[in-house]
């Protein structure tokens, strides 16, 4: 019988209680990439804004091996919402109306340990909130609330990822613009600032409070985000280290920037 194989594919659980997952990671030890993942284990990562590319950062870091996964977000999940995140959200589950957070935590925590909910919106009173992480991600609009978030990042000499996503119409047929990924570091504060800030600010009318959002688009984002810091911590090899990064939508093209860039 061809179709009969040895192979049965059981339920592996965790030998011990040590295990991030709730199930042994059995993709990545078919291919033999363990070391890589254990380069992320240990890291506690906060995601600040759980829109849709938020979201995907998510559903992406959930399956490494990092320890602490903490959300950040006031809002709550609404039937929009449930088109532009990962997932089949039911109606059941929307008509909840239960925090963003709330929702994305309890969806992964069927898969793993350690995902962490921060229902509310961060602001000066309370961003003590994310001193015990290693890494940040920020998902959010610009304002001042991020401008704090980033100083308290830099003075703490925490590393972040600022991710935008610009799509306006052209000529009422086509939807274009650009995603984009920028890394601080405390070897590139002053650039990174640099890049955040002008981006956003040169895009008038702002591209960004269009919130025209496309799925795919927010998985691409957010791949790009996942992927640069990967890097960072060896999983990826890489021969050049960006710290900015522009994908255009019409032209199919990506610009990389290093941290000297002028």
């Amino acid at each position: 019988d061809p179709t009969v194989r040895a192979e049965t594919f059981p339920l592996y659980l965790p030998e011990d209680d040590t295990s991030v997952f709730k199930y042994e990671d059995t993709a990545s030890s078919r291919v033999h990439i363990g070391a890589m993942n254990e380069k992320l284990t240990g890291q506690r990562v906060g995601i600040v804004g759980l829109g849709g590319t938020g979201s995907y950062i998510l559903d992406f870091v959930a399956k490494t091996h990092v320890k602490e996964i903490h959300l950040f977000d006031g809002n709550i999940f609404l039937q929009h919402n449930a088109f532009r995140a990962p997932g089949a959200a039911s109606e059941e589950s929307l008509k909840m109306a239960s925090k963003k957070v709330e929702y994305l935590a309890e969806t992964y925590s069927a898969m793993r340990h350690g995902i962490v909910s921060h229902p509310a919106y961060l602001d000066e009173s309370n961003l003590d909130q994310m001193t015990c992480l290693d890494f940040v991600f920020l998902c959010m609009d610009t304002g001042k609330t991020k401008a704090h978030i980033m100083d308290m990042l830099e003075e703490k000499g925490l590393c972040f990822i600022d991710v935008g996503l610009g799509i306006l119409p052209y000529e009422g047929n086509y939807l274009g613009g650009l995603l984009r990924v920028t890394t601080s570091t405390p070897a590139n504060r002053e650039t990174a600032r640099k890049e955040i800030q002008s981006k956003e600010a040169a895009m008038e009318p702002n591209e960004y409070s269009t919130n025209i959002q496309v799925v795919e688009l927010n998985a691409l984002n957010a791949a790009f985000a996942v992927i640069r810091w990967k890097k960072m911590f060896g999983f990826y090899y890489e021969s050049e280290s960006e710290h900015h990064s522009l994908y255009m939508i019409r032209a199919n093209e990506i610009a990389n920037f290093g941290s000297q860039r002028t």
